[in-house]
């Protein structure tokens, strides 16, 4: 009986833990794998804990089997990291029999994710934007900051290359607001310089798969 609640507990938790997942995640989308590895992960860890109990030939002979298994898939987020580790120390705290700690520090560690979403911790509060410009000539920085610097808050150079067949020049730039109006008016006005070929803006806080 004690096997199949602690099963049960860590089943439940694990699909808790995956719920405080999709609820919080900030990306463009959120992989169902890693959804379910959630789920999975936290009575797999609890069942090797009661294969465990203590007894160390046991212990050992796991180790050598969990050993010939090689985890390929790299982790882009270090808050995907946080969400493994919480699901893992759910199974083996359900292993060990230490179901209320468990269950009180999941509900402690679930609310602090909830406040931390809810007011936006360690949002920049402007939005950042890389600016790239090439040019069949190379680039004067003077006319490009005379057009860009109204529309932003801060702008800097990030880079600049100058080649025989031409120049690309790149700008970090922090907006107020995101304003798809001002943003077109402000590549338009780029494009009327004489020396500008092309232009393109692009957001860092994107998170692209690999």
């Amino acid at each position: 009986m004690d096997i199949i609640i602690s099963m049960l507990i860590a089943l439940i938790i694990g699909w808790v833990i995956s719920q405080v997942y999709k609820r919080t995640h900030r990306g463009m989308n959120h992989e169902l794998t890693f959804m379910s590895s959630l789920v999975i992960l936290a009575p797999t860890v609890t069942l090797v804990m009661l294969f465990i109990r203590g007894d160390l030939i046991v212990s050992l002979g796991l180790i050598g089997s969990l050993s010939i298994i090689r985890f390929r898939s790299a982790i882009k987020d270090t808050r995907d990291m946080i969400f493994l580790f919480w699901s893992i120390v759910v199974g083996l705290g359900v292993g060990t029999y230490n179901w209320p700690t468990v269950v009180v520090g999941s509900i402690i560690l679930m609310a602090a994710i909830f406040i931390l979403y809810l007011v936006k911790y360690g949002k920049s509060q402007n939005l950042d934007y890389i600016l790239i410009i090439t040019g069949e000539s190379e680039t004067s920085y003077e006319q490009i900051a005379q057009v860009v610097d109204p529309y932003v808050e801060n702008s800097q150079v990030r880079s600049q290359e100058v080649q025989a067949g031409g120049s690309e020049l790149v700008l970090e730039l922090s907006f107020a607001s995101p304003d798809p109006v001002e943003f077109e008016r402000m590549i338009q006005q780029l494009y009327a310089l004489s020396f500008v070929k092309n232009v393109s803006l692009l957001s860092p806080q994107l998170s692209l798969p690999v």
